[in-house]
């Protein structure tokens, strides 16, 4: 007997073990009755019943919301409420003899959101129920630049939405655009906000690789497969198991490999040169070109049946120069990352920059303003400013340079003109002599003083402030440079600001 009953309460514990276990359904009645028939769901869902005629909220933890139907028309406290459980799957029954549905009575249900319908019957409803995935708002500024991109723009933010949702997925992705675009830099960052960022990405440029060892590099070989294969190789698909691998240039990928690229495609599986068992993989496909894939189909040199598995999620990258107004961001994003680099001071770029940037074609987007930062940098030793002067190089190339520079506004470098005797470190030093010496070369020589004199410390004051704010709009607000810029200890910076009633928000400063 004590076997018994042991053998018994131990079975009841695996029962309850075994449920807790179960998706959790929650069956809102909407005071129609339920026959019993919860009874005969419970071995496949742990159910909540909620039998009154308005709506509740079903729990937190809910996997499937099901809602009995017997009206027109949902009541409205059931449509307002569907707003606060996003994404959760409903599943709607209705009774065998309820004939079948109106298309109004379709339209009124389907304002509660993604539904199902079902035939409430003694058959339970499919398992395996999940709550999709949340909507997200879309990337902020400072966000995508921690990705590696600037999204400030009304065309890149499409881009960051386009990734961001193919993120989320498994979807092969087709990234398109002029060489310089950034296409790399999308494709590393669909893979840092994946579920699959702790793995591994891995890029290969289809171009930079020989046309005969194409198909080994990407699919990998056995021993003795070929002359000077002495060990198995697992290939580059095989290296981003469980990651992400991004194709480069796709376009330029032999037909031979083209075959076994669909393959693995279609199949999820590699099978290396030499023989032996296909190897399944788990792996997101990222492809890109700078080149019309579609007139490749129409020329005979690209299939078109792996055009259509690549296309699956099209990302077009807009040319820098369709995005003017984030040259400027890009290039402090450069400058900063550049010195980091090389080990240098960061630099600060004097305002008068910005225009010359903007108005330039760059007929090698992105990568060619990184390249022209990354100069600038270098050929300017220890100067702490780069001014429009440094960018010069650039008007080489441009047709009609000289006419471009003539249509910007005057960059001086500071105050209206722009005095050899005064340099980038020899501003406000303590005493305030260098300043005053700035003064009175600006204003003039000595003989220029008005008749009935002035007075000498507003001007300097006015002067200061200039400098001052000047300092900071090079600087972009970074008060540590500004210092340094006008030689200046940084809490005799911030005293002048208070004493010249410079506003100052405390907002932190950019690194």
């Amino acid at each position: 007997m004590t076997n018994y009953v042991f053998s018994v309460i131990h079975s009841e514990k695996r029962l309850l073990v075994a449920l807790s276990n179960l998706p959790r359904l929650h069956w809102s009645t909407l005071g129609e009755p339920t026959s019993g028939i919860e009874h005969r769901w419970s071995s496949q869902w742990e159910i909540t019943l909620d039998r009154n005629a308005a709506p509740a909220l079903p729990p937190t933890d809910t996997d499937l919301w099901a809602i009995s139907v017997g009206t027109q028309e949902p009541p409205y406290a059931l449509i307002r409420m569907s707003g606060e459980v996003a994404a959760l799957p409903i599943l709607l029954l209705r009774r065998p003899n309820a004939g079948p549905l109106a298309v109004d009575f379709h339209s009124a249900w389907s304002a509660i959101g993604s539904l199902r319908w079902g035939i409430l019957s003694e058959d339970p409803p499919l398992p395996g129920l999940r709550p999709a995935a949340q909507g997200r708002p879309p990337l902020t500024a400072s966000q995508a630049l921690g990705l590696g991109m600037v999204g400030i723009g009304s065309a890149m933010q499409a881009v960051l939405a386009k990734a961001r949702a193919a993120a989320a997925t498994k979807a092969t992705v087709m990234l398109t655009g002029e060489s310089g675009t950034g296409k790399e830099v999308v494709a590393k960052a669909i893979h840092r906000m994946s579920a699959d960022a702790d793995g591994p990405f891995v890029p290969v440029h289809c171009g930079a690789i020989p046309e005969n060892l194409v198909e080994s590099e990407l699919f990998g070989y056995t021993k003795g497969a070929f002359t000077d294969a002495r060990k198995d190789t697992p290939g580059k698909f095989r290296e981003a198991h469980e990651g992400t691998i991004f194709l480069d240039e796709v376009a330029t990928m032999p037909v031979s490999a083209q075959v076994r690229l669909l393959r693995v495609l279609q199949e999820r599986e590699v099978q290396p040169l030499g023989g032996g068992s296909p190897i399944k993989i788990d792996v997101r496909v990222v492809v890109a070109t700078n080149q019309d894939l579609w007139k490749k189909v129409q020329d005979g040199s690209f299939r078109e049946d792996l055009f259509y598995r690549l296309d699956v999620i099209p990302i077009s990258l807009p040319p820098l120069r369709d995005r003017r107004e984030e040259v400027p961001f890009l290039a402090q994003h450069f400058l900063n990352r550049k010195a980091r680099e090389h080990g240098l001071y960061p630099k600060a770029l004097h305002p008068s920059v910005d225009p010359l940037l903007m108005a330039l074609p760059w007929q090698g987007n992105v990568r060619q303003l990184e390249n022209a930062i990354e100069r600038a940098i270098v050929l300017s030793a220890t100067r702490a400013v780069l001014t429009r002067d440094d960018f010069n190089f650039l008007l080489d190339r441009v047709p009609e340079g000289e006419a471009l520079v003539s249509s910007l506004p005057p960059a001086p470098l500071f105050g209206d003109t722009a005095p050899s005797s005064v340099s980038a470190a020899g501003i406000g030093a303590g005493s305030g002599l260098e300043l005053k010496g700035a003064i009175y070369s600006s204003y003039g020589s000595l003989s220029d003083l008005p008749p009935d004199g002035l007075d000498l410390n507003q001007v300097v004051a006015e002067m200061e402030k200039k400098y001052l704010l000047q300092a900071l709009s090079i600087t972009r607000g970074n008060k540590k440079r500004a210092a340094e810029l006008l030689n200046l200890k940084r809490t005799t910076l911030l005293e002048k600001l208070k004493r010249l009633d410079i506003q100052d928000e405390e907002a932190p400063e950019p690194e």
